[in-house]
C-alpha cells in the first residue's frame, strides 16, 4: 500500500517542519553543461541529451548499414567470378576427362532412379499405414459409437446432474484406459432441433479440444446423413503441437436429442515411423549413391587410365622422344592393348630411325660432294671461260661446243650452290644477319636484276605500291635471293606478258606479291611448288627452269625470317606468290597486307593513292630516293604510269572481291 502521507522537507537545521527554505541546489545540464534549477522536469531535462544521443546513433547505423552494403557488393563482385570460374572449370573438366564425365553421369543417374524408388516407396508405406490405421478407426468408432448409445438408450437419468455424470463417464470410456490417451471425442448436439425440458448437455469434448477441429465437409455428410459412419483427415492440437488424425463422425441420440460424436484418431506415431523410414531410405541413397560413385571411378580410372597414359606416351612419340613405352601389366584387352602399342612404337622407332639415318647420309653425300665437286668444278670452269673466250677463232662446230660448255658449267654451278645452300638449311647452319632496310630497295635491285631476262621473253615488269618507303629488319641477301626466284619464275613462265609485283604493309607485317598471266598451274600443282626438285611437267624437261630448288631455298629462307611464303595458280590465268614478312625481327602475322588469291592487279585505294613504274628492256635502271625517316611512309607519289593491263591480257582473271582464305594462317604454304 502507498501511503498519501507526504514527508516534509528539512530546514537547514536539521529539523523537520521549520520555515525557512534551504537553498535551491544547483545540477549541471546533460548537454549543454549549464547549471539548471533542481527542480526542473526531468523529462525536459533529458529531451534534448535524448535527441542528441538519437542522431548519434542514428548517424552509427547508417553508417553501419553503408559499410554492410559495400561489404555485400564487394562480395558479389567477387562470388560472381569466382562462380564463373568454378563453371568454366567444371566444363574443361567435363569436356577432357572420360573419368569425370563418366563417374558425373553416374553419379546423376543414381540420384535420378534413387528420388523416383525412394519417392515410391515413401509412398506406399505412407498409403499402407494410413489405411491400416484408417481400418482399425472405423472398426474401433462402430464398437465404440454403438456402446454409447446403447449406454444412452438404456438410462434411466431424469435430473440434471445424472445426465451429466452418465454422459461424462460414457465419453470417458471411449478415451481408453491408462495414461496415454487412445483416442479423442467430440460430442456436440445437431443444430436447429427442438430443445426438450431434459436436455442438459449441448457439447462436450476431451483434452480441451472444440468443434472447430472437425472438417466443415465432414460436420455437412454426418448431419445430412441417417446412422452412416464418415470419416476424414484432420489436424487436433495436443499440447504445444498440431498432431495429423483422422477424424470419424457418427449420430447418437439421448432423450430425443440428436447429437453428432467425433472420434479422433492420433496418427502422430505412424508419422514418426514414416519419418524415421524416409530418414532411413535418405541415408541408405547417399550411402549407395556415395558407394556407386566409388564403383564407377574405380572401374572407369582402371579403363580410362590406360588410354589416358597411351595418350601421354603418343603426344611424347609425337615430340620426338621414341623410347617412349606404355607399362602392361596382366592379359587382358587393355594388356593386349599395350602390348600392341608398345609394338607400333618399337616398329616406329626402327622406321623413323633407319629415315633418319639414310636422310643424314643422304645430306652428307650430297654436302660432301658438292664441297669435293667445287675445286675441279672451278678448274673445268676456268677452262670453260679460255674456250669461251676464243670461240672466235674455232670453225663453227667447235664454237658451238665451247658455248655449249660454258651455258653447262654455268648451270652446272648453280646447281652446286644450290645444293650447298640445301645442306647449310638441312644441318642447321643456316644464320639470319637481319638488319633494318628499306624493301624497295631490294624489290628494285631484283627488278633491276631482272630486267635482262625480261626484255629477253617480251615481258614488262610493273611495280604496284601505295607507299614510298617500309623499313624491315631483314637478311636481305635472302629477301633477294626470294624474290630474285619468284620474279624470274614469273617471267619464264608468263608468256611475254606483263609481271605485276605489288608491295603493301599493315602495323605488323610486310607483303610482296608476284603475279604473272602465264600458263598457270592448278592447286595440286601450287600445294607442291616447293618441293625439293619437283617440275610440274611429268616428264621433267628442262625447257623451262633452274634446278628445281630455288623454290624450296626461298621456303627456308622465309622460315628463318618467321614469314609466309604462298603460292596460288589457275590453269590459263597465271599464278601468283605472295611473301609476307614480320616488320619486325621475330614478330608474329596475324594478317597479310595483301591477298594471295589476286582479285586484280591494283591494291585497296583511291587510284591517286598508288604509284606504278614500269621497266621494260628499253628502261634505264630504277632509282628510288630515300626519305629522311625510318619507317613506313605512307605519303604516295604520284602514278609514272596510269595502271592499264595491255588488250592482249587473257579475258580470264580471278572474281573481284574474292577473298584470301589463308591470310591468317601461320607458316609457310606447303
Amino acid at each position: 500500500m502507498v501511503s498519501d502521507i507526504k514527508q516534509a522537507p528539512e530546514s537547514s537545521t536539521g529539523e523537520p517542519g521549520t520555515d525557512q527554505e534551504a537553498p535551491e541546489a544547483k545540477v549541471k545540464h546533460p548537454v549543454s553543461g549549464h547549471p539548471v534549477p533542481e527542480h526542473t522536469d526531468a523529462r525536459a531535462l533529458n529531451l534534448p541529451w535524448i535527441l542528441e544521443r538519437t542522431r548519434i546513433w542514428t548517424r552509427r547505423a547508417l553508417i553501419l548499414a553503408l559499410r554492410v552494403s559495400r561489404l555485400v557488393v564487394t562480395g558479389l563482385r567477387h562470388i560472381r567470378p569466382g562462380i564463373r570460374y568454378l563453371w568454366r572449370a567444371l566444363l574443361r573438366r567435363w569436356r577432357r576427362s572420360l573419368e569425370f564425365r563418366t563417374v558425373a553421369v553416374t553419379i546423376v543417374l543414381s540420384m535420378v532412379s534413387f528420388a523416383v524408388v525412394g519417392a515410391y516407396l515413401s509412398n506406399q508405406i505412407a498409403n499402407n499405414l494410413f489405411q491400416e490405421r484408417l481400418k482399425q478407426a472405423e472398426s474401433e468408432s462402430r464398437y465404440y459409437v454403438k456402446q454409447v448409445q446403447d449406454t444412452f438408450d438404456g438410462s434411466q437419468a431424469n435430473d440434471q446432474s445424472s445426465v451429466i455424470t452418465l454422459v461424462y463417464d460414457t465419453l470417458k470410456a471411449v478415451e481408453g484406459n491408462g495414461s496415454v490417451i487412445q483416442r479423442r471425442y467430440v460430442f456436440e448436439a445437431m443444430p436447429e432441433q427442438t430443445k426438450p425440458r431434459n436436455r442438459w448437455v449441448e457439447s462436450r469434448a476431451s483434452d480441451q479440444l472444440t468443434v472447430r477441429v472437425i472438417p466443415p465437409a465432414l460436420r455437412k455428410s454426418v448431419q445430412e446423413s441417417g446412422k452412416d459412419q464418415y470419416w476424414a483427415s484432420t489436424e487436433f492440437p495436443v499440447g504445444n503441437q498440431d498432431h495429423p488424425g483422422i477424424a470419424v463422425g457418427n449420430k447418437v441420440t439421448f432423450n430425443g436429442t440428436v447429437y453428432e460424436l467425433y472420434l479422433l484418431y492420433d496418427l502422430d506415431t505412424a508419422q514418426q515411423t514414416l519419418d524415421e523410414i524416409q530418414n532411413v531410405l535418405w541415408a541408405g541413397g547417399a550411402a549407395l549413391i556415395l558407394m556407386i560413385g566409388g564403383i564407377a571411378w574405380y572401374v572407369t580410372r582402371n579403363v580410362v587410365s590406360p588410354v589416358s597414359h597411351a595418350a601421354v606416351v603418343s603426344e611424347k612419340l609425337a615430340a620426338g622422344q621414341l623410347q617412349e613405352r606404355m607399362v602392361v601389366k596382366g592379359e587382358d584387352e587393355v594388356a593386349r592393348l599395350g602390348a600392341s602399342f608398345n609394338h607400333m612404337a618399337a616398329s616406329l622407332q626402327e622406321q623413323i630411325t633407319q629415315l633418319a639415318t639414310l636422310s643424314q647420309m643422304q645430306q652428307r653425300f650430297v654436302s660432301d660432294v658438292s664441297h669435293e665437286l667445287r675445286t675441279p668444278l672451278t678448274t673445268v670452269r676456268m677452262a670453260a671461260e679460255v674456250l669461251f673466250d676464243a670461240r672466235d677463232e674455232f670453225d663453227p662446230i667447235n664454237k658451238r661446243s665451247a658455248e655449249l660448255l660454258y651455258n653447262q658449267v654455268e648451270r652446272f654451278q648453280s646447281l652446286l650452290s644450290d645444293l650447298l645452300e640445301i645442306s647449310r638449311f638441312d644441318a642447321g647452319a643456316a644464320v639470319l644477319d637481319s638488319e633494318p632496310t628499306d624493301i624497295f630497295q631490294v624489290v628494285s635491285h631484283v627488278i633491276d636484276g631482272a630486267s635482262p631476262v625480261a626484255a629477253e621473253y617480251g615481258s614488262e615488269v610493273r611495280l604496284t605500291s601505295r607507299h614510298k618507303r617500309i623499313i624491315v629488319e631483314m637478311d636481305a641477301r635472302r629477301i633477294d635471293r626470294i624474290l630474285r626466284n619468284l620474279l624470274l619464275n614469273a617471267v619464264e613462265h608468263g608468256e611475254g606478258k606483263p609481271v605485276h609485283v605489288s608491295v603493301a604493309a599493315n602495323q605488323e607485317a610486310v607483303a610482296i606479291s608476284v603475279r604473272d598471266f602465264g600458263i598457270g598451274m592448278t592447286p595440286a600443282e601450287a600445294a607442291r611448288v616447293f618441293d625439293r626438285f619437283w617440275r610440274a611437267d611429268p616428264a621433267r624437261a628442262r625447257t623451262t627452269g633452274g634446278s628445281g630448288l630455288g623454290l624450296s631455298i626461298a621456303a627456308e629462307d622465309t622460315k628463318l625470317h618467321n614469314g609466309w611464303l604462298q603460292a596460288w595458280g589457275r590453269k590459263g590465268s597465271g599464278s601468283n606468290f605472295r611473301l609476307t614478312l614480320p616488320l619486325k625481327r621475330g614478330g608474329t602475322i596475324v594478317k597479310s597486307p595483301l591477298q594471295l588469291e589476286p582479285a586484280d592487279i591494283h591494291l585497296p585505294g583511291a587510284a591517286p593513292e598508288r604509284q606504278m613504274l614500269v621497266l621494260d628492256a628499253g628502261d634505264p635502271p630504277l632509282e628510288r630516293g630515300s626519305a629522311a625517316d625510318p619507317g613506313l611512309e605512307d605519303t604516295p607519289a604520284p602514278p609514272l604510269l596510269p595502271p592499264v593491263l595491255p588488250a592482249e591480257l587473257p579475258a580470264v582473271l580471278p572474281p573481284a572481291g574474292h577473298d584470301d582464305d589463308d591470310q591468317a594462317e601461320g607458316g609457310t604454304a606447303p
